[in-house]
Order: structure tokens, then sequence, then C-alpha cells
């Protein structure tokens, strides 16, 4: 067993830290101060290829691991948890076009989602169905050689800022079954867009909702097969909650970082910091913590690679350890600041506002937990997750 990154992760992972350095880091307090959402740096971003990871070769994408994926993530959340955030999120758009839709599709909007061109927001979430996807109620109903959507979609990433829309809407009956996919330009007649949500994080990306009133796209536009939606996107939540919980990991990382300098530096009754025993132990208390959440979130991105059939619970295990420990890490760290580290002259503050969400999305924790829970207790051995 060798937990070692071979030559080509390590290139991978220092070409991610060093644009996180350049182009995110020095600008992150700013973006986060003025809500800006950076469209320059994204489109950077792809042209190195961040835009596309795991994106299959044939549609224009780097076809990484999901793997080495997670390791760019991290090395980007490093520089911007809010602006690596959406990152992810149009990498998960964009393999689940590039992965399900037609042909014909694929060259129309892949070759753009790839550059950075057009940018996508991925439409799951509905005001009433959170949680519990399988509910949502915005419709797709067939009309000739149309669908015609109506419904609404709530906290989408990119929301009024964005160029195309991956909309999951119902076609069929109730339930899972009834749920397809489909490909909405964001100018399309009919499509608008709530307020801007004013958030305690992640304020360097535009959240919002979307309104479908009549609108009407080619049936070409329909991703995939009718009734497959929802599939379609349970298989993109595995990845998105494997970046996601890189995500909270590149942010904790920065976090424990600051904390050894300011422990090193800091004199307090004539020592510094790092001489007193119990801020010794809150310290490698964290760092134990982001190794330990670092090494099974490389364990389920290896399990998804390997589509081993227990990946899902593996990614549910990753994301709710992960996105509990960056949280508990960078919370920890504000706390070793003191006074300083609630102010916003340093960046503990906005780590922790960025990372608190990572809880909540991609399925909340506690939906982590059942995931887990159910698969254990219904027909997963406990002794298979030892051996």
């Amino acid at each position: 067993m060798d937990f070692a990154l071979n030559d080509e992760q390590l290139a991978f992972q220092d070409s991610a830290r060093v644009f996180a350095a350049r182009e995110l880091a020095p600008h992150a307090a700013r973006w986060d101060a003025d809500s800006e959402f950076p469209l320059a740096t994204i489109r950077q971003a792809g042209e190195m290829g961040f835009l596309a990871l795991y994106t299959p070769e044939n549609r224009g994408g780097l076809g990484a691991s999901r793997l080495d994926s997670s390791l760019v993530f991290e090395a980007l959340s490093h520089g911007c948890t809010a602006t690596t955030a959406y990152l992810t999120i149009h990498n998960m758009a964009t393999w689940m076009l590039a992965s399900f839709a037609s042909d014909e599709l694929c060259d129309q909007y892949c070759p753009a989602l790839v550059s950075g061109e057009l940018l996508a927001s991925y439409c799951l979430t509905e005001p009433n169905a959170g949680s519990d996807a399988a509910a949502l109620a915005t419709r797709a109903q067939l009309d000739g050689d149309q669908y015609v959507l109506n419904g609404s979609k709530a906290f989408i990433s990119g929301a009024g800022a964005t160029d195309l829309l991956l909309v999951m809407a119902r076609t069929g009956g109730a339930g899972a079954g009834g749920i397809s996919a489909f490909a909405v330009p964001a100018n399309t007649p009919g499509v608008s867009f709530g307020r801007k949500e004013a958030k305690m994080g992640w304020n360097a990306q535009p959240t919002g909702a979307i309104n479908f009133d009549n609108v009407r796209i080619p049936a070409s536009h329909l991703i995939g097969e009718e009734g497959k939606g929802f599939t379609y996107a349970m298989k993109g939540l595995d990845g998105g909650r494997l970046n996601i919980a890189a995500c909270s990991l590149g942010t904790a990382q920065a976090a424990l970082e600051h904390s050894q300098a300011y422990l090193q530096e800091r004199q307090q009754f004539g020592r510094p910091l790092a001489d007193f025993q119990a801020l010794q132990f809150k310290f490698a208390d964290m760092a134990t913590e982001l190794v330990a959440a670092r090494q099974l979130l490389r364990l389920a991105a290896w399990k998804l690679d390997q589509q081993d059939p227990e990946a899902t619970t593996y990614c549910a295990m990753a994301k709710r350890f992960a996105t509990d420990a960056g949280f508990s890490i960078c919370n920890e760290a504000l706390q070793i600041y003191g006074g300083y580290g609630y102010i916003r002259e340093y960046p503990l503050e906005r780590h922790v506002r960025d990372t608190r969400v990572h809880q909540i999305l991609e399925g909340t924790n506690e939906i982590m937990r059942l995931i887990i829970a159910r698969r254990l207790l219904v027909s997963l051995p406990v002794n298979s997750l030892i051996y």
C-alpha cells in the first residue's frame, strides 16, 4: 500500500498551488468584501484546464481521475475557498453534460464550457425540495419538438452570472424515476433570476433563485434519456461531495499554516504561544484531524475511480468527516488568533464563514450519516470497511 503521490500527481498539485498563490490568494479578501464574482480569473483557470478536470478527453477535458482532481481542488482552495467551490460546480456540470448528453449537444456546448467561454450552473435544489431532491416539482412537458419548463430552483451557485443551466425537471410521475435533465441557455425567454442572496460566506460567487415560466427549449437539449436525470444527478453528487470535501481541506490547510506561524511569533507572558501546552495540544489535534480527513478523502476518491460498488458510501463518509473537520480546524485557528482572528484584517474569519456551508451543501452531513447508516444496517457488513 503506497500513500505517496506519483510525479504526475505532484505536478498537478504544484500547478494548482502556483495558480492559487498568484491568482487567487492575493484577491480573495477583496472578492469576499465586494461580493465580486471573478469571471476573468475563472476563465484563466479554464486556460489551465481547471474547468474540466475529470471531463472525458474526447470532450476536450483533461480526463483526470477523481483522486487527481481532488488534489487540484484542495490546492486551489488554499487560495480562495469560494472561487474554488464554484470551479467544482462548473466541473460537475461540464462532466455531466459530457458524460450523458448526445454528441450534438456536447459539440454545441462542451468546447466553450471547457475553455470557460461559457460558465454553467447546476440546478437541482428547489424551495421545497432540498435534502429530498427526488421530490422536486419543476416540470418539463414535451410539446412537439420542444420541452416547456415551468418551476423554480433555489440556492443556485452562479445564478444570474452563468450562461448554461443544467436543470433537473419532472417529465414523468412522482419520485426519482420521473426526473430528466436538460441543458437550458440562461438567456432563454422565460428564464428569470431572483435577488442575489446575502450570505454568511461564499461571497465571491453569486447565489440565488432561478425561475422558469413557459421556457421553451429544443427537445435535443434533453441530456441522455427521459427519466434518467436523477440517476445522472446522483452520480454527479458522489464526485461533488469529494470536491467540496477537498475545498474544506485546502482551506483548513491554510488555517493550520496561519496558526503555526502565529503560535511561533505571538508572545504572551514573556513566552511564545507555542510554549503553552494547551495550545500545543489544540494544534496537534488540528493537524491530526486534517491528515485523517485527507486520507479518507483520497480513499473515497480511489473507490470512485475504481467504480467500487460501495463508492457512494465512502464518498458520504469523506464528505461528512472532511467538511466537519475542515470547519472545526478553521474555527480553532480563529480561536488561537483570539481577537485578531475575528477581524477582517486576517483571513481566519473568512475561512470560518466559507467552510461553514460545506456541512450543508451537496447533501447535508445529516443526510451523509443517513446514507452511511442505511447502507451498513441493510446489507454492507461492517467488517468489510476494515479489511
